[in-house]
């Protein structure tokens, strides 16, 4: 591209402020058409696009001092030399960056429709600002460029593509101008709440309810003033602690959807959110069915006739009979699925109508609140009825005790009565009404700012219900006596029964009789029709209000509930956890319409059953369940204190966390320890299966932070002084890196980790499962993590309790050095490295393999670590193969009782179990037989360990003739021939370049005759070995430690006699203390 075409002449310019000139862009601009044509989608299009070239004007461009400041070109162009340079200094706000800290997936960017050239929105304000800041950094060129099509309408990838091209083609020069760019373009374009509409009117909503109307004044007349005080400020108490708890979490960092799933799943871990979450989601879903019928019913209690079922029972009272209308089942049934319908279709319309929804169900409520009160302070004794006495301190001395007793369905006092009502039942039928808090965290996604409108929002709906309520015990307690307070519910005049019995005859009656009337006349006909509630008695001007406020407040909680269970279902499935819910998954700004069909369907399913009275209390335990969560949540993020725990909300401790916690087991109790236990069961089932079924996902739970505290509390506990035998546990260091090749993809020997597990007690212990990779740390660094993730997908495949290291060094001699140094911290520290035999050294010729062997076992040695060297690696049978025959145990020299140690533990496997154990010992003499047999099995007693124990004298080595002999011996001489032939060659060379004799790169001191003295012992003990142990399930033999100033290649020679022939062999050496100990 021809860089002439963007630049222009001066005289084209126009001059702004500092006398800077820029170059005008036209829309048919080749730098316009060739970045509208560029491929967002194509990194490679985006950074060999032309575009790259553009290179601003600087002409004229000067600084404070008059200077113009230094320009240093490259590739993207030339632009201003930064003085953070140095630091790597990014030259635009990395949006993406940010958004992958927040863990939000940001999919492929996708650009607008070819030709489709959209104008900026000129109307909005912010726009003004932006581009005189762009326009006073020279960049009117990308506003051309960006700002063809509305921001508004564009999608989130498309931002995020505009900024990628923009960081790849441009540079700003200005950060203030950077982050009003950004900050404007990656403004979300959905509707956010603020903390009145998105969290105080949900949460009111939710709260006051229907009880607070029907049953409110009625808990007073049996609990009396003194326990209904304690009855709500118990529960107002528990919502308190649990509010607190919910703003410490949720002012801890950016909140996506998901409300309390999000902050429990976060803190407590993915599978105690999810089975949390979905018990509330059912909650809140069941919920709003009840919600829904409770307003169905109280409308058709107010106006029978308009059911379009009838049932009449007759009721009997002395020699009088009657005949009353009750409300059908099919009725509740029609009305609710109607209600239910409408409700969801509000929902379906998204914040924007749920916002204009909110107040119509709300004023209402608030308006009937009001109305009570007024009708308090005008009271008057008998007036507006009999038992009413006005604000009165005789009533309020008669109501202050409990006065507990039996009722009947209704309610009433009835010494025949069914039910009786103590403090732990009012608990039950009060706590539902201060239910509803998380109404607005809920809608979490949905809001401006969730780390100021969740605290502000909750606590204050919660304060101002429960000092409601409060008031509300005073007044009620002072303005009725006993007798009104227990009988005022649920009462129909004749004349609204007579008004019933016909829908035809009471449209006419009402239509004739309220046509010649006026208002007032009719409201206090109304007002005598509705049914008599202690609320709907003494409220002033308009009791009429108090049917309104309890229809409107059961539909305002429905439709909250309805609106945060599916946001909450779709939070649980946009974490992936479960892929059973895949189906409800949704962008960040969408609404969640299949999870609201979902969750309209669980409640029409629920409306339809019409009789909820087993599912009621178990939603109850939902809502508790959920607190509970919460306040653990908090309380084990303040108890730990970890780093990352700054939240903004400073009024939180532990301890009202935990007192919060166990106020909302103590009330779960209180109201029935059946559904308490059937709750539980549900979110175990639930947990349960999440833990089988679901994905694992890391989130940086508490527990996680709660066992990293507590290993580094055990770890200082331990100290650096040696374990107690009776604590010593294996800590096999398994070094993987092969002696030959092994298969693409494949990391370590596929037996390496079935032979660690046969290491550990009922799988107690760690594994550390080691790699090292040649090369310079710098080059090989991406590398060893994908083998580390390779190694470490092995051990999570085999089911092995280990972690996975892979190390870079320039040798792996080198690299074993460093692991055997630096491994581990403290107490926990790998004791014993297990390598696998090189069978392979001879057969492929690979002569540095002696070398390293031998280095291995003198590392060990000099580090003080046991070593296992375990041949036959091939044949270790994993925890399916059943062995039979014994462990054979050749103890030659004193190791600690590691060798010991290693039987028991392999008899602890299933593989192994129908094994038994069998301990050879070598004498020098036949008369030192007995005496060595006798202490051995003594030592054993006293050990606990079951083992036959056979000893063997030097004297009895010396086989009988036959082919076993014949092999042998030539096996033997084999071995002569070759360390004499390899020593020649040393003699050889170290005589042809006048130096001392050298081996694997330093002195050595050879002894002929102790060479073939090392060679006969390890011939005899494989040939007593073959002799005693041919059919033995494994054998466990001393590892004889490399003799000083031997070459490495004569300790292979005596290593291969001592293996030959044996199908499972494992070479032991102990080191310096005992793992295994007499005493209790």
């Amino acid at each position: 591209m021809n860089t002439d075409d963007l630049e222009g002449g001066e005289d084209d310019g126009y001059n702004a402020q500092g006398n800077r000139k820029y170059s005008p862009v036209g829309a048919q601009d080749r730098a316009v058409l060739e970045m509208a044509s560029m491929d967002p989608g194509s990194s490679a299009t985006a950074s060999q696009s032309p575009i790259r070239k553009v290179r601003a004007r600087t002409q004229g461009r000067m600084d404070s001092d008059g200077k113009t400041p230094d320009v240093v070109g490259g590739d993207n162009g030339p632009h201003r030399e930064h003085k953070l340079e140095l630091f790597g200094f990014d030259s635009l706000v990395n949006i993406l960056g940010l958004k992958s800290m927040t863990q939000e997936q940001v999919l492929a960017p996708s650009s607008p429709r070819d030709n489709e050239v959209v104008s900026i929105t000129g109307g909005d304000p912010t726009v003004v600002p932006l581009l005189r800041s762009l326009k006073e950094h020279g960049l009117e060129a990308q506003i051309q460029i960006l700002f063809r099509s509305s921001l508004h309408n564009l999608s989130l990838e498309y931002k995020c593509f505009l900024i990628s091209s923009l960081n790849e083609c441009l540079y700003f020069t200005a950060f203030s101008c950077r982050s009003m760019f950004c900050a404007y373009i990656m403004q979300p374009s959905g509707v956010k709440m603020g903390t009145m509409m998105g969290v105080f009117v949900p949460c009111l909503q939710s709260i006051l309810g229907i009880i607070y109307y029907i049953r409110f004044s009625w808990i007073i007349g049996m609990g009396g003033i003194a326990d209904s005080l304690l009855l709500v400020s118990l529960c107002g108490l528990c919502t308190f602690l649990t509010g607190l708890s919910l703003s410490a979490i949720a002012t801890n960092g950016a909140m996506k959807g998901g409300g309390p799933y999000y902050l429990i799943g976060r803190a407590l871990g993915p599978e105690v959110g999810v089975s949390i979450g979905l018990c509330f989601f059912l909650g809140n879903a069941v919920a709003a069915a009840l919600y829904v019928l409770g307003a169905v019913e109280t409308f058709l209690k107010a106006l029978p006739s308009a059911g379009f079922f009838t049932e009449t029972s007759t009721k009997v009272n002395g020699s009088l009979s009657k005949p009353i209308q009750t409300i059908s089942t099919h009725d509740l049934q029609i009305y609710g699925l109607v209600v239910t319908v409408i409700l969801c279709i509000i929902v379906f319309g998204g914040v924007k109508m749920i916002n204009r929804v909110a107040p119509v169900f709300l004023i209402p409520v608030l308006l009937s609140v009001l109305c009570i009160f007024i009708g308090i302070f005008m009271a008057k004794k008998d007036d507006p009825d009999t038992g009413i006495t006005g604000l009165s301190a005789d009533s309020f001395k008669d109501n202050w005790d409990s006065m507990y007793q039996n009722t009947n369905s209704d309610g009433i006092p009835d010494r025949d009565g069914k039910v009786y009502w103590n403090f732990n039942a009012l608990v039950g039928l009060f706590f539902p009404a201060v239910t509803g808090i998380m109404a607005g965290s809920n809608r979490s996604a949905s809001l401006k700012d969730t780390q100021r409108s969740i605290p502000i929002g909750t606590l204050s709906a919660t304060l101002v219900t429960t000092l409601l309520y409060l008031v509300s015990v005073f007044l009620f307690g002072a303005v009725a006596n006993r007798e009104k307070l227990l009988t005022d519910r649920y009462k129909f005049s004749s004349l609204t029964l007579t008004f019933s019995m016909d829908s035809a005859c009471y449209v006419f009656i009402v239509h004739s009789f309220f046509k010649n009337l006026c208002f007032r006349d009719i409201i206090l006909m109304l007002n005598y029709i509705w049914c008599r509630l202690l609320t709907a008695t003494i409220a002033w001007p308009f009791p009429v209000l108090i049917r309104v406020g309890i229809i409107l407040s059961t539909l305002g909680a429905a439709l909250q509930s309805l609106t945060g269970a599916p946001r909450l279902l779709a939070a649980i499935a946009n974490d992936d956890i479960l892929p059973v819910l895949n189906c409800f998954r949704v962008a960040d700004t969408s609404e969640p319409h299949i999870a609201t069909l979902f969750t309209t369907v669980i409640c029409m399913g629920c409306v339809v059953i019409g009789n909820l009275d087993l599912i009621t209390p178990t939603v109850t335990m939902f809502f508790l369940l959920c607190y509970s969560g919460v306040n653990l949540s908090c309380f084990l993020l303040d108890l730990l204190d970890a780093p990352s725990w700054r939240p903004r909300w400073k009024f939180h401790h532990w301890l009202l966390s935990l007192l919060g916690a166990l106020l909302c087991v103590v009330i779960m109790f209180l109201i029935s320890w059946l559904f308490t236990v059937v709750s539980l069961a549900l979110a175990s089932l639930i947990y349960y299966y999440v833990s089988i079924k679901g994905k694992a996902g890391d989130w940086g739970d508490g527990f996680k932070s709660a066992y990293f505290q507590l290993a580094l509390r055990s770890l200082r506990s331990l100290g650096a002084k040696q374990v107690h035998p009776k604590n010593w546990y294996p800590i096999p260091l398994i070094f993987c890196r092969p002696w030959g090749k092994l298969p693409e993809n494949v990391p370590c020997h596929p037996k390496l980790a079935d032979f660690a597990n046969c290491m550990k007690k009922k799988g107690r212990g760690m594994s550390i499962f080691v790699n090292i990779l040649d090369g310079d740390y710098h080059e090989c660094a991406e590398d060893a993590k994908e083998a580390c993730k390779q190694l470490d997908t092995y051990i999570n495949y085999k089911n092995c309790e280990g972690v996975a290291e892979i190390v870079v060094a320039t040798n792996m001699t080198e690299g074993f050095r460093g692991i055997v140094q630096t491994m581990g911290l403290g107490n926990l520290k790998p004791n014993i490295v297990v390598v696998r035999y090189p069978e392979i050294w001879r057969r492929e010729n690979l002569k540095e393999i002696p070398t390293r062997f031998v280095g291995i076992i003198n590392d060990c040695i000099v580090a003080n670590k046991a070593v296992v060297i375990v041949k036959g690696l091939d044949e270790w049978p994993n925890e399916y193969q059943r062995q039979y025959g014994s462990i054979d145990l050749y103890w030659i020299v004193r190791d600690g009782g590691l060798m010991l140690l290693l039987s028991q533990l392999l008899l602890t496997k299933e593989s192994f179990e129908s094994c038994k154990i069998q301990v050879f010992c070598i004498a020098e003499e036949d008369s030192d037989a007995e005496c060595l047999k006798a202490d051995v099995k003594k030592f054993l007693y006293d050990l606990r360990l079951q083992a036959e124990v056979i000893v063997i004298t030097i004297k009895s080595w010396d086989v009988e003739g036959g082919s076993q002999q014949d092999d042998s011996i030539e096996a033997f001489n084999d071995a002569r021939k070759r360390v004499a032939s390899y020593l020649a060659e040393l003699k050889e060379a170290a005589k042809r370049e006048g130096t001392p004799l050298m081996a694997d790169g330093k002195a050595v001191v050879v002894d002929e005759q102790q060479v073939e003295k090392f060679l006969y012992t390890t011939l005899k003990l494989n040939t007593t070995i073959l002799r005693y142990s041919r059919m033995a399930a494994v054998v466990l033999v001393s590892l004889p430690p490399p003799p000083i100033n031997h070459p490495a290649y004569c300790y292979m020679e005596y290593m291969d006699l001592l293996v030959g022939n044996v199908q499972r062999l494992l070479m032991v050496r102990g080191y310096r203390r005992d793992v295994v100990t007499l005493f209790t």
